[in-house]
């Protein structure tokens, strides 16, 4: 497992607010060289900390509406129901779940007609499905791509350790 400190906890933050924002200019904002804003961004990637993708808006393309949909599955068909779910393009999440459902999917459709016929004509003739709850959802106030690195952490001192070789101020 990696560590990290209070200057990459910042780094991480300045690139959920900027993913574009250059080495130099984290640098500027932090007090810190910009070769060492460069090295630490460099670790953070290779040791898979953060990773840095282009995060689509659905609504600019029409997307207006997401729904959650919380599959109760047959136990022998549980990896097989969400493994055919990563396959469809409406679909933005799946993940199993542990509790009253086995599956959760999240979709992104036009409209309730879309997720409505999605969830009855595709989902609910999956083999293995026994049942769907379905919620839309109105507004997304926090979404994953906006989770920060909870302070405590964050190692107190100002230097990173990524194994037991290397230090970084």
């Amino acid at each position: 497992m990696s560590k990290i400190d209070i200057i990459d906890k910042k780094i991480v933050d300045l690139m959920i607010e900027d993913g574009r924002i250059s080495c130099s200019e984290i640098a500027r904002r932090l007090g810190i060289s910009e070769r060492s804003a460069r090295y630490r961004l460099d670790k953070l990637l290779e040791k898979g900390i953060i990773r840095v993708r282009a995060v689509v808006n659905p609504k600019s393309l029409g997307f207006e509406v997401v729904a959650d949909v919380m599959l109760e599955v047959e136990s022998d068909c549980i990896q097989d129901v969400a493994k055919k779910m990563t396959e469809y393009s409406c679909v933005s999440y799946v993940a199993y779940a542990i509790g009253e459902t086995d599956v959760s999917v999240q979709i992104i459709a036009r409209s309730n007609e879309e997720v409505y016929r999605f969830v009855t004509e595709v989902i609910g003739k999956t083999p293995g499905v026994r049942k769907t709850v379905t919620s839309i959802v109105p507004s997304v106030l926090k979404d994953v791509y906006q989770w920060s690195i909870p302070q405590e952490v964050c190692e107190a001192k100002e230097t990173l350790t990524y194994d037991n070789s290397e230090e970084v101020k």
